[in-house]
């Protein structure tokens, strides 16, 4: 497979993974709803360098061992189901904002806090494990030039970021939050309940799957 032909399948993989609603999705629009949209973009700039960190270890073969490893596998797995069921029974708790000032109506997150959401939220998921692993043994050869690679990571990278960036955004545009705010609860409450579902599929999930 030649550079372009495989640059373009990791795009389009790449491209199709981000998009398709998931546990990224729902942290994106907890924080922008929840916060703010700079605690939305923030939560981006996290998920984007878990995807990094994702990329650079299953490039260099770390990947391989998780995969094979149902104990290592298993003990992410759960880790990473528990962290999604707390942040939704976090979401589950939300009350009704008033709608007198959107600017008083927001609750306060550090930047820290929010990008560290996004990255611990990414990096705990072991599908992104398994979803790097299947896309790099695909494309990557034994004598694939190690620019090559850094450029095949950071292209689905840098997707996510600039995807859950854009949704970060849109969420939190003064028109939006406004139409929003008055079901924002409801909202934070659904993506709770989606976070838990998240979590409790990701328990079950066999490494199979």
């Amino acid at each position: 497979m030649t550079f372009w032909a495989g640059w373009l399948t990791v795009f389009i993989m790449g491209l199709v993974a981000v998009i398709t609603p998931g546990p990224d999705f729902a942290l994106t629009l907890r924080s922008s709803l929840a916060y703010s949209r700079r605690a939305g973009v923030y939560t981006a700039v996290g998920i984007g360098l878990g995807n990094t960190i994702h990329a650079t270890y299953c490039l260099i073969g770390i990947g391989a061992l998780i995969s094979q490893s149902i104990l290592l596998f298993n003990g992410l797995k759960l880790l990473g189901a528990g962290y999604l069921i707390y942040l939704g029974i976090k979401s589950l708790q939300a009350k009704p904002v008033r709608t007198e000032s959107l600017q008083d109506n927001r609750r306060i997150v550090s930047a820290f806090a929010a990008f560290r959401l996004g990255l611990f939220g990414n990096l705990l998921n072991p599908k992104a494990t398994l979803f790097f692993l299947a896309l790099f043994t695909q494309i990557v050869q034994p004598e694939t030039p190690l620019a090559a690679q850094a450029l095949y990571g950071g292209t689905v990278a840098l997707q996510s970021l600039v995807w859950f960036a854009l949704l970060a955004l849109l969420i939190s545009q003064r028109w939006v939050k406004q139409l929003l705010m008055d079901v924002s609860h409801w909202l934070e409450r659904i993506t709770g309940a989606l976070l838990i579902l998240l979590g409790l599929r990701l328990a079950v999930t066999k490494l199979s799957d």
